[in-house]
């Protein structure tokens, strides 16, 4: 087993998962303070059928063209949520449920025919409902690497843009800074994130590494430049985790080891959280009832001394 790490292959794809999830805490960390976070579940969800129809075309696994497949599905994902919440008056959430099951229900249907075909079986197209990081060659872990260190210098290079356009959007529109255009900007790093993690997280569970860590961060922090830090690190500690354990098994899927790994950073910051876990929370609790309890407390007025003055 250890020279199974050992290998180049292996330390490939455990820097890969590290990557991919430090990209994904931060991103996700972007769309937890705009309130998107059901969002990064319907595009995710939404980027199966693209996949399947990129393999389809091209007839064999060709990453490259497949993420291509599932960038332009997500992307019209993405438009349909908005066009439904502008032309009628459906609400978001309520859009990016209906995206969400309409793609995937798709792509379900889609993964099936292909299965059937003669190179269907022998494609792994099925890793990509729940993730096999083991399953990538190196040309994989390559086209993963690159892009999610692209999305990572992007959030560092436009770190101060990010906290004004989430945090005081009329002063950055004041300043000259577009929101539009970091609108845009917010969309494609989330579509790009997702689709090159979903062969190894997997479409169902790539939301969870978006989220979780970010959620998990802000139990130990108020600061949001300690919240990104934070964030990526619990994203990337869980993806190195997850693809480490499934990497020990034979046909282990990634995706639901990343999000046990995330899911137990989570519990632990829920409950030893700095800042908002439920001990701190009941021991300031604690503290302050015993601070109201002797400032209510009647306070024993000592007799005056001497005799009365006659």
């Amino acid at each position: 087993m250890l020279d199974m790490f050992l290998s180049p292959n292996a330390q490939w794809v455990l820097l890969s998962a590290l990557t991919l999830g430090i990209a994904s805490g931060m991103v996700g960390c972007l769309a937890y303070w705009k309130r998107q976070s059901l969002m990064s579940d319907a595009l995710s969800h939404a980027a199966l059928p693209g996949v399947v129809i990129a393999f389809m075309i091209i007839g064999s696994k060709n990453l490259p063209f497949m993420v291509l497949g599932a960038a332009i599905s997500a992307f019209a994902g993405a438009w349909l949520i908005q066009w439904i919440r502008s032309a009628s008056r459906i609400k978001e959430d309520t859009a990016m449920g209906i995206v969400l099951s309409v793609f995937f229900g798709s792509g379900v249907m889609l993964l099936t025919k292909v299965s059937r075909m003669a190179t269907g079986n022998q494609a792994g197209l099925d890793n990509f409902i729940f993730g096999q990081a083991a399953s990538m060659i190196r040309a994989d872990v390559y086209t993963m690497l690159s892009v999610a260190l692209l999305v990572i210098l992007i959030i560092c290079i436009g770190f101060k843009e990010w906290k004004l356009f989430l945090f005081d959007a009329n002063f950055a529109k004041g300043i000259g800074l577009s929101t539009r255009l970091m609108d845009s900007i917010y969309l494609v790093l989330l579509v790009l994130i997702i689709v090159i993690g979903i062969q190894a997280v997997g479409v169902i569970l790539m939301a969870a590494l978006l989220i979780i860590p970010a959620v998990s961060a802000h139990y130990w922090t108020h600061s949001f430049r300690s919240m990104l830090i934070l964030s990526a690190i619990f994203g990337g500690g869980s993806g190195m985790l997850g693809a480490l354990i499934s990497a020990m098994g034979k046909g282990w899927p990634t995706g639901p080891f990343i999000v046990l790994a995330a899911s137990s950073i989570f519990l632990i910051s829920f409950i030893f959280g700095a800042q908002r876990g439920i001990l701190i929370q009941a021991i300031q609790l604690r503290i302050q009832r015993k601070l109201h309890l002797e400032d209510s407390s009647p306070q024993q007025l000592s007799p005056a001394k001497g005799g009365e003055t006659r």
